[in-house]
């Protein structure tokens, strides 16, 4: 078995326009940009990457860290360099990835397991927790969400005032696609910029998947 996967070593935002994009999740979420070669873009919080973003019409791509680079399932990858993201990083600040989870209505928790070294632990009806042992007792990695919606793994970025970042959305042309509400991993938006990305918003996480941070 692959050694276990301990969270996101990067975040990658594949749309037609790198620029805009950029610049509406930027003033959302806080990001100071860089213009990167070949027309992509960084968006940073501090020290920290929160994701890249390039020209291309994939959407979000997810790159966890792992013991060999390859391609996964949906918009997934394994790549190597430090882990960015998860539950052994610093506590997520206002405008980075704080939690993954997979969307699917063909649950493959064995072959997450198999690639990635997780183990698993029931969270609520429809819902896994993935878990990771990589640097001690299980840690909550990411979550899988059986459901007949969008489908693939969707980013979750922390913010600090959940209604007044979808007050911000709403004045750049962005959508809320739901409104906040209380989930077992705290209190969610889920939005999307006007040139593509949607993304789940959560407020004031203590730790990697808010509620489920250990």
């Amino acid at each position: 078995m692959p050694v276990s996967s301990c969270g996101l070593r990067r975040l990658e935002l594949s749309v037609a326009e790198p620029e805009l994009s950029v610049d509406f999740f930027a003033a959302v979420l806080g990001w100071t940009v860089i213009a990167e070669p070949g027309g992509s873009f960084s968006g940073w919080v501090g020290d920290r990457l929160a994701t890249q973003v390039v020209a291309g019409e994939q959407g979000w791509r997810f790159f966890f860290d792992g013991d060999e680079p390859r391609e996964l399932k949906v918009n997934s990858s394994v790549d190597s360099g430090r882990v960015l993201h998860g539950p052994w990083a610093p506590p997520p600040r206002h405008g980075e990835p704080c939690w993954v989870e997979l969307m699917t209505d063909a649950p493959e928790d064995e072959f997450w397991m198999n690639e990635l070294g997780w183990e698993s632990r029931p969270g609520a009806e429809d819902f896994v927790l993935f878990m990771s042992s990589r640097h001690g007792d299980p840690r909550p990695v990411a979550g899988r969400l059986e459901t007949i919606r969008a489908q693939g793994w969707t980013a979750y970025f922390a913010v600090d005032d959940l209604a007044r970042a979808c007050e911000r959305v709403s004045e750049l042309d962005g959508r809320v696609l739901l409104e906040p509400t209380t989930v077992p991993t705290g209190l969610i938006a889920s939005i999307e910029g006007p040139h593509g990305g949607p993304c789940v918003l959560l407020e004031q996480p203590k730790g990697w998947g808010g509620t489920w941070a250990v």
